[in-house]
């Protein structure tokens, strides 16, 4: 059984920073790959950062320069570091992983959400 919680999240003044973390337990071979993605009522949850075991990232247009995506392999835990945060980050901000299990000389992927964690940037 594979794991994905979020924490970090919380209440902030415009301008201000706020740094989330995702951990994922559970077995498997490795982490393809760990993404953010946040969404607010009556919208479609959106891409906001991703990064892969190579380290590639992007990143959604309107977070580009604020915040920064980063991962400690060893601790299979993603960190998504935002900065001078805006009224519309507000959001619930949800952990997606996709791991591997290797098995029949093949890589199996499975994709997992975390519960979400509530950010909320005040004006």
């Amino acid at each position: 059984q594979v794991q994905v919680v979020e924490s970090g999240g919380g209440l902030v003044q415009a301008g201000g920073s706020l740094r989330l973390s995702c951990v994922v337990s559970g077995s498997f071979d490795f982490i393809n790959y760990m993404g953010w993605y946040r969404q607010t009522p009556g919208k479609q949850r959106e891409l906001v950062a991703k990064i892969n075991r190579g380290d590639y990232t992007n990143y959604a247009d309107s977070v580009k320069g604020r915040f920064t995506i980063s991962r400690d392999g060893a601790r299979h835990t993603a960190f998504l570091q935002m900065n001078n945060l805006k009224s519309e980050d507000t959001a619930v901000y949800y952990c997606n992983v996709q791991i591997i299990i290797r098995a029949e000389r093949r890589n199996h992927e499975y994709d997992y959400w975390g519960r979400g964690t509530q950010v909320t940037v005040s004006s």
